[in-house]
Parts: structure tokens; sequence; C-alpha cells
């Protein structure tokens, strides 16, 4: 397909098309989805799973491609041939990162698949903020722009309290319930053009935290398990053959470090671009601002989650200093530092066993995951890491059996420590 030649979605399409949404992070997705219903498009996440998605990819994706690309542009086919939709109004959308990982060329290969399986008069947009794909990229104003930041920090939010109640809940479900409710209720907020504002987030974020921490629970003490990796496979169930719901199983307390860091991390690098390498201060200015307005957000998160005997991330400007003596700020490709700061976070947070999910062709995340995991371990003796790869050709068991090793070992210690079987 010529690059000029691929279907634009136009302005009428908005009354007429579905869209839809490949599903990276199920909570933080579905309140988006209801953000992009209030600005007048009609949406849909996709939930459509299983060996099938993977297959489809591999037909039209050449399998030394990124993962994540493989998989989403299965799952958008899948649904695609489900026979559930309209396809002379179906319209399907796709988040680009801008950086130099291949994420940002995902949005070509999902074109040129969509042109090889029959589907090329299928238009596609793109959801990013680098000013990507002019012509076929998602209106994103400064409104609107100000409202996801809102919607991430509540997915956040209702992720690290559920994970951190779920393990020790007395009645089986409450935590799942408990997020479905204030799932719910957010949506239907943002739908009414609600509960995005400072002093709504104010009002609602406590109201969560106060919900979640009614809970009955019996805090006995656990294997406490950190994820980081690639941000599909590290959010998504697809991505990670449901990981987090595998670690629950196996009777751990889960963190999975907040969506939010990643927006600030890409914030952060366009400014640290310029004082490491040049450049005009607007480019230095907009992301600073854009921090210090993240910033204010952050730290009512922090305050709800200490208030209500929650743990609470380290604020980002503390996080960018666990950098030094492990990475550069510099190596900024994929998740770059982000990813290594984040496994020292969680180190001395007490979530020393960490699972770090990589996309087996993802050369930024071997570099910044795998490769730092021994200098870590030197810093950290306490840190017991394992790196996974997630690709067509890895198994879900052997997966599986790498990670119960490690829980082996953190299993051991927690005896150790607490004279406690877990």
């Amino acid at each position: 397909m010529e690059a000029n030649t691929y279907p634009r979605f136009t302005p009428e399409m908005k009354q007429t098309h579905t869209i839809l949404i490949p599903n990276m992070a199920p909570v933080q997705f579905r309140i988006m989805a209801a953000a992009m219903e209030r600005e007048g498009y009609h949406c849909e996440l996709l939930q459509n799973c299983g060996s099938q998605v993977a297959e489809l990819g591999l037909k039209y994706v050449h399998n030394d491609t990124c993962y994540p690309a493989l998989l989403v542009i299965g799952q958008f086919l899948d649904a695609l041939n489900s026979g559930k939709y309209d396809l002379e109004h179906t319209a399907l959308i796709i988040t680009q990162t801008g950086g130099g990982c291949r994420a940002s060329n995902y949005i070509f290969l999902l074109r040129k698949a969509l042109e090889k399986a029959g589907y090329g008069y299928i238009p596609v947009l793109s959801l990013n903020f680098s000013g990507l794909e002019k012509d076929s990229s998602f209106p994103m104003t400064m409104p609107f722009m100000m409202k996801l930041l809102s919607i991430i920090f509540y997915g956040d939010l209702l992720v690290a309290l559920r994970a951190q109640t779920e393990p020790y809940e007395l009645e089986k479900g409450a935590a799942a319930a408990m997020q479905e409710k204030w799932l719910d209720l957010l949506c239907k907020q943002v739908l009414d053009g609600k509960g995005c504002s400072n002093h709504e987030m104010k009002e609602t974020m406590p109201q969560i935290a106060t919900d979640f921490a009614a809970i009955p629970v019996n805090r006995i003490p656990k294997v406490k398990v950190g994820v980081v990796g690639e941000i599909y496979v590290k959010y998504s169930p697809l991505g990670n053959n449901d990981l987090e719901r595998f670690l629950t199983s196996q009777d751990c307390e889960v963190n999975l470090p907040g969506l939010m860091g990643f927006v600030q991390y890409s914030a952060y690098n366009i400014s640290e671009t310029v004082r490491l390498y040049g450049g005009n201060l607007l480019e230095k200015w907009v992301p600073d601002v854009m921090l210090k307005f993240i910033e204010n957000t952050e730290a009512l998160v922090i305050r709800v989650l200490k208030e209500n005997g929650f743990h609470a991330p380290l604020p980002f400007k503390e996080l960018v200093k666990l950098a030094d003596g492990i990475i550069g700020t510099g190596n900024k490709m994929g998740e770059g530092w982000l990813l290594s700061c984040e496994m020292v976070e969680l180190v001395r947070a007490g979530y020393e066993n960490i699972v770090c999910a990589q996309p087996f062709g993802c050369l930024p995340n071997h570099i910044s995951g795998k490769g730092v995991i021994n200098r870590i371990r030197q810093m950290y003796p306490q840190a017991n890491i394992t790196p996974i790869d997630y690709d067509p050709s890895a198994t879900r068991v052997n997966q599986e059996n790498r990670i119960k090793l490690m829980l082996a070992v953190a299993r051991e210690r927690l005896q150790e420590q607490y004279g406690v079987k877990n």
C-alpha cells in the first residue's frame, strides 16, 4: 500500500464508525474508552484473547517483529474476522510512542496486515502525544489530554488498591468487586463529563482508598512480587499470559508499577534530550510544565494511599535518582532507564522478587532490563529477579515453571524471616 493511499478516519466517521481499542491496560483503557465516548466516538475495548490471536498475528506479521505488534495486530484481525462488526463502519486505534522503539512503526505494520487480509479499506487512528500521523491521529486537544492524565491516575490507583487488598481479603472476591464498582462509577462520571478536575479528584480518590481500606483483611506475611518490563507485555493479560492472575493464584501480593510512570518518563526524556544534546528552550519548557502538573496529582495519589495504610510508590523525581550508578538517563529507547529504576524501587520497597517481562525481539528491553540485573544484584543482594521472554515460541508452562523457581526462593526467604510458610 502506498503511504498516501491508506484510508483516513474522517470527521464524518465519528458518527458512523465503531473504533476498536486493543486491550493493553484493561483498567486504564476501560475508563479511556468512556472518555472517547464522551467526545462523541463509539468505542469498544477488545476482550478477545487466546492462542488464535497470536497465530493470526503470525500469519500476517513477520515473526522477527516485536511480539506486542504481533499480538495487537492479531487481536484486531481476530475481531474483524469474528462477524460481530459492520466492517464498512469499523475503525481501529493504536498508540504510538514516538521514540526509537519499533512501537512507533506498528501502525504501518497494521495497515500492511489489513491490506493482506482483505481489510485495506478500514481506517486506522493513531493515539500519540508526539505529533505523528498528522492526517490520521486522534484529535488531541489540551482538555482531552488533561482528562487522559486523570484517567491514568484513577486506573493506577485502582490497580494498586486491588493488588494490595486481594491476597489478604477474608471474603474471596471482595477486592475485585470493589474495583468493578469503582470502574463503573468512574466510567459513568467520565461519560457525564465529571470526575477529572483537580477538585473532583481530591474528593473521589480518598473515597476510593477508604472503600478498599474498609475491606476486612488478614495481613499475614506473603511473598511480594513486582512486575516490570516492556510496556505491553507488562500490563496486557494477552501479552503476558495473564501473569498477574497467575501470581495471585500462587498466593503472592503483586506490585505492578503504574502506567503514569511511563507517561512521566516519556515527558522527562524530551527535556533530558535537550540537556544532553542541545535544543531550544521550548522543547525543555513544555515537558517540564507537564511534569509539574502531573506532580500535583501524583502527590494526591501518594497521600491517599499512605493515609489508608497502603504502600505508595516513590514520587517520579525521586525515582529518577535511582538510576545513579546503574544506567544513564540518556538510555531512553523503549522503557530505557525507567525499567531499571522500577526494579530498584521495588527491591527497596520489599518487593524484591521481580518478574522482568520481555518480548524476545525487544533489544532496548533486553539491554535496560536483563542487561542491568547483575548490577542491581550487586547493589541489592536481596534482589530475586527473573527475566521471562514472551514470544510465539515460548510456552506458558515453561514461563510459569521459571517463575515458580523464583517463587521457591522467595518462600524460603519468607520462612526464614517470619517463620511463615507461603
